[in-house]
């Protein structure tokens, strides 16, 4: 190496033969669901970048979640709001870093559906038949029942209620159905858009809008959450993960074309179901409003009067992370 360019080298600030930095690896479990691929298809594909962290990111089913939640075996893990007041009272520990899933303004997601050619014209028609949902203890369900308690006053009790509720897989929603083997359905997104398209399912009730009624906000079924004493040792790393992830969704949100044709190629969809989903369906945060904080507190009080939540109700305001970015 010449003299010349060793002192450019050394003027440039870059010390001859010391090594590069390493990032510091934050990883994250979130629910493998395609549109959260599309929210996170940013930082996978160099759109936003990293001096410092390098997000290792994995999407799991709820099961795996659960587990690896309790295990503490990533350092970031998406959760379900509704299951934070009995982790506490089992001594775990949580720290709300961001709010994952929130209602979209346009209410749409959270309907029930029935068959097209189903004689069924309100809810009060369906007293006494069953209703299939993917997830009986869910937050998404909770919200389903508190929206049809509070506003229809129907009596939404998994034992001796109006309905049968049975837990069906996701996927076998839509044929159990169709086969009249159930009369009603809370279909996932991706099937609820499907079924928006076509003549074979109708909705019947849209719970959406009448949980923000009953909740005064709109409501929150999942969150990021961290570990306190992880997040004490290594707060930068920390804050910078939150940039990241806030930066992807919003680079999602700017550049819809470009990341909905690629999610959409990546993953085997339509790519109008990305855009359905994130401006009708849910929003994904990856930041905590006032409101957040209220919804979250709100749906656990209900959740208690309904019997769902037996322990002591924390103070979601109390849990939340200092340094999470704010809306």
């Amino acid at each position: 190496m010449s003299i010349r360019l060793s002192i450019l080298l050394l003027a440039s600030g870059i010390a001859l033969g010391a090594p590069v930095q390493a990032k510091e690896k934050v990883t994250f479990a979130y629910l493998l669901d395609p549109a959260y691929e599309a929210a996170l298809w940013p930082i996978r594909n160099g759109k936003v970048t990293s001096t410092k962290v390098e997000i290792e990111a994995k999407g799991l089913a709820i099961p795996a979640l659960l587990q690896a939640t309790g295990a503490k075996t990533y350092d970031v893990i998406m959760t379900a709001v509704i299951g934070l007041p009995r982790a506490k009272q089992q001594g775990l520990d949580l720290s709300i870093m961001a709010t994952g899933l929130r209602y979209h303004p346009n209410g749409d997601g959270a309907d029930i559906w029935v068959k097209g050619d189903s004689p069924f014209k309100s809810i009060e028609d369906l007293k006494g038949k069953t209703i299939g949902v993917y997830s009986l203890p869910s937050t998404g369900i909770t919200l389903v029942r508190i929206a049809l308690w509070k506003k229809w006053g129907v009596n939404v009790s998994y034992s001796g209620g109006d309905f049968k509720w049975v837990e069906v897989p996701a996927p076998a929603l839509p044929a159990a159905l169709s086969t009249g083997n159930i009369q009603a359905a809370t279909l996932i997104h991706s099937q609820a858009y499907a079924a928006s398209k076509g003549k074979d399912y109708r909705s019947l009730v849209r719970t959406a809008p009448a949980a923000t009624e009953v909740m005064g906000v709109r409501a929150v079924s999942a969150i990021h959450v961290g570990y306190p004493e992880k997040l004490a040792a290594r707060p930068e790393a920390y804050r910078e993960f939150a940039r990241m992830i806030k930066a992807s969704i919003d680079y999602t949100l700017k550049n819809q074309a470009e990341v909905f044709a690629a999610a959409g190629k990546e993953n085997n969809i339509d790519p109008d179901f990305f855009k359905t989903w994130f401006n009708s369906f849910s929003e994904v945060p990856m930041a905590v409003s006032g409101d957040d904080v209220k919804a979250i507190q709100k749906v656990w009080e209900l959740a208690k009067e309904m019997g769902i939540i037996e322990a002591a109700l924390p103070n979601a305001a109390d849990m939340v992370w200092q340094h999470a970015i704010r809306e």
